[in-house]
């Protein structure tokens, strides 16, 4: 066998086993780390020799379809791997360093998606969630850093969507993490001229209910996505923020006017996981989310933003709450 194939099947069996979500591999002076992020700590798992890396990240740039001699510059590629138990999508990614290459690997699992009652901690968030989506346009937002579940949760809204059956759901996303049978994905390819805004554009015209946007990454995205909310749309989408206010200042940075938001944006949600562990018997991570209503965002953009936040359920209290039913550690909180 293969050499470069044989490490690379341990690595992923023993990742795959311990339900890490991301391999990082970090080349020093001779020897290169390897790391697993399980339950969102990056965890180190062993090293390896450089010379035995270069053999596998040569491996993994052909077997994803990125070119090999290609070392200067960030490249993505995607690829298919198949444990006993559980298909997955591994989403690859360069980056030129020290002469050499890092590499970290996203762990995908492709065979189930997890249902809306599965997330989250609290089943009064997850109650407020769907009245949300008892609007027939506009637009609701996921934000937090990476990792916290944001397309996690998106995927499991479009699967209680797919259950009804009722709406032409178009998803834009790069890359497609998950094939979803009963919905239309387009994966978004910048080189074959398939951004965001061309694919928007294309989606519009396939009569749909509901699109996803996988993220507003720019003004201009930002833009059609609020544009065809105010079409008789009803758009998902994520961003990259802090917390629930601190996305309504990133739009306005966008260049979306008080207007817009406040005709369009049905409510913010932004998450974070915490990490459950009841007597050994549960053992996982839920997501907390901390939400801005359609009034608490009139509020802010009247400039009243002192009394939107004394109704907010913030990170905090809800930490607070988790500690104070036992579902966290002390540290935790």
């Amino acid at each position: 066998m293969n050499p470069a194939k044989s490490l690379s099947d341990k690595l992923l069996e023993s990742a795959c086993r311990l339900k890490a979500t991301d391999i990082h591999f970090y080349p020093i002076t001779g020897e290169t780390k390897v790391f697993f992020r399980i339950h969102g700590q990056r965890i180190y798992y062993q090293s390896i020799p450089l010379k035995q890396y270069e053999l596998l990240l040569t491996y993994y740039k052909f077997t994803s379809g990125m070119d090999i001699g290609e070392t200067r510059k960030p490249q993505n590629g995607m690829l298919p791997y198949q444990t006993q138990l559980q298909n997955y999508s591994l989403r690859l990614s360069t980056l030129p360093v020290n002469h050499t290459e890092s590499l970290a690997i996203r762990i995908l699992p492709q065979d189930d998606v997890s249902s809306l009652n599965e997330l989250f901690l609290f089943p009064s968030q997850l109650k407020q969630l769907k009245q949300w989506f008892h609007n027939s346009s506009g637009l609701i937002l996921f934000t937090g850093p990476t990792g916290v579940g944001k397309t996690t949760t998106l995927y499991a809204i479009l699967k209680s969507i797919i259950k009804e059956g009722r709406f032409q759901t178009i998803t834009l996303e790069d890359p497609i993490e998950k094939n979803l049978q009963g919905i239309l994905q387009v994966q978004i390819n910048e080189k074959a001229g398939i951004s965001y805004h061309v694919g928007l554009k294309a989606a519009l015209r396939h009569d749909p209910d509901i699109i996803m946007v996988g993220e507003i990454r720019d003004a201009y995205t930002a833009e059609f996505a609020f544009d065809a909310s105010l079409t008789g749309h009803l758009v998902l989408s994520t961003m990259h923020a802090h917390d629930t206010i601190g996305t309504l200042y990133r739009l306005l940075e966008m260049g979306l006017n008080k207007t817009d938001l406040s005709q369009t944006l049905i409510g913010v949600a932004s998450l974070q996981l915490l990490h459950v562990d009841i007597n050994k018997q549960i053992n996982r991570r839920f997501a907390i989310m901390e939400m801005l209503t359609k009034e608490q965002i009139m509020l802010t953009l009247q400039g009243r933003e002192h009394e939107a936040k004394k109704t907010i359920y913030t990170f905090h209290r809800l930490r607070k709450k988790a500690y104070a039913y036992g579902f966290i550690k002390k540290e935790d909180f």
